[in-house]
């Protein structure tokens, strides 16, 4: 995942000067994860926010692309919360959320550009997605048949698919679209192998929502690098980088709890993915979803053995 590093400092709800100072109600309403929708008048795309109960209230807001970050600012307009996710710098306009929440499980709201209303936002409670690791696993079948496409497609955007298929190989020899399955799942074993150039930087998204860092940024986030669920966790592990050797991912996703075995180390133990990331598919955390690889970066990937486990029924 490749972005622009915008940083934000958080501004304590207590210290702001407020408009109306809200009642506990109306603080206590906000609380909790939320998955958005965010509607322009071309097209529509998911975010996600959080409202923490902690000191000053902290926000985090999951945009569209890049890392999960904390908004700027903070304030109540009555019963309104108003939340600038972008502030105003020289001749870049400030970006506003206005939301309200007038049945207490879903809210609406609007995004103001320098002052214009831009696009409407819609959001619901995220779902808890607390399960029991299932008694059994079904023996595991190919997702990847080493022959052709059959099973995955090009996510349509308006780079072309350089994806394809070469001596067993899932291959992407230069940037284009990125490359989902046709099959959705909900929770799942997976296992994949990879082939990632120095320097390279991919990413492979559970449910296609929940991206797995392929390669580096070359940064000085570790959330960002080889191994992390990105933007939000850094591997447990460092596990020794091997460009152009090929590499394991061995995944297992229960609800919201992932495990991550890299090269036979494990990374992440039974992680809560706590939203989805940048790029993500969709906001609707409660139903199945593919996975994707990208492919919109540098290229040179290569994939083989791809193969899923599902729970026995």
């Amino acid at each position: 995942m490749k972005h622009s590093i915008v940083m934000f400092t958080i501004s304590a709800i207590s210290a702001l000067a407020f408009q109306v100072q809200p009642s506990e109600a109306q603080t206590k309403v906000f609380l909790g994860r939320w998955d958005l929708n965010v509607t322009t008048s071309t097209e529509t795309y998911p975010q996600w926010m959080e409202v923490k109960e902690e000191d000053g209230y902290p926000i985090r807001i999951q945009p569209r692309g890049g890392a999960v970050r904390r908004a700027t600012s903070a304030k109540w307009d009555g019963a309104r919360l108003v939340i600038t996710l972008v502030p105003r710098v020289g001749d870049r306009p400030e970006v506003l959320w206005e939301l309200s929440i007038p049945d207490g499980k879903t809210f609406t709201g609007v995004q103001k550009t320098g002052g214009v209303i831009d696009a409407k936002l819609t959001g619901v409670r995220a779902p808890a997605l607390r399960r029991d690791e299932p008694n059994a696993w079904g023996r595991p079948e190919k997702l990847f048949n080493g022959k052709d496409l059959t099973g995955w497609e090009p996510i349509a955007n308006r780079r072309p698919s350089r994806w394809e298929v070469k001596d067993g190989e899932l291959v992407n020899p230069e940037s284009g679209a990125n490359l989902k399955s046709t099959r959705k799942f909900d929770d799942f074993k997976l296992h994949i192998e990879f082939n990632c150039p120095e320097h390279g930087n991919s990413g492979i998204y559970l449910r296609g929502r929940y991206e797995i860092q392929i390669g580096t940024e070359g940064g000085k986030l570790p959330s960002h690098e080889m191994g992390a669920i990105y933007g939000y966790h850094a591997p447990a592990k460092e596990v020794p980088a091997r460009p152009n050797e090929w590499q394991t991912y061995d995944v297992t996703l229960i609800g919201r709890q992932v495990t991550v075995i890299h090269n036979g180390v494990m990374i992440h133990d039974k992680q809560e993915m706590e939203g989805i990331t940048g790029g993500a598919l969709d906001s609707n955390e409660d139903e199945p979803g593919p996975f994707f690889l990208q492919g919109d970066h540098k290229g040179l990937l290569r994939f083989r053995n791809i193969t899923i486990s599902v729970p026995k029924k």
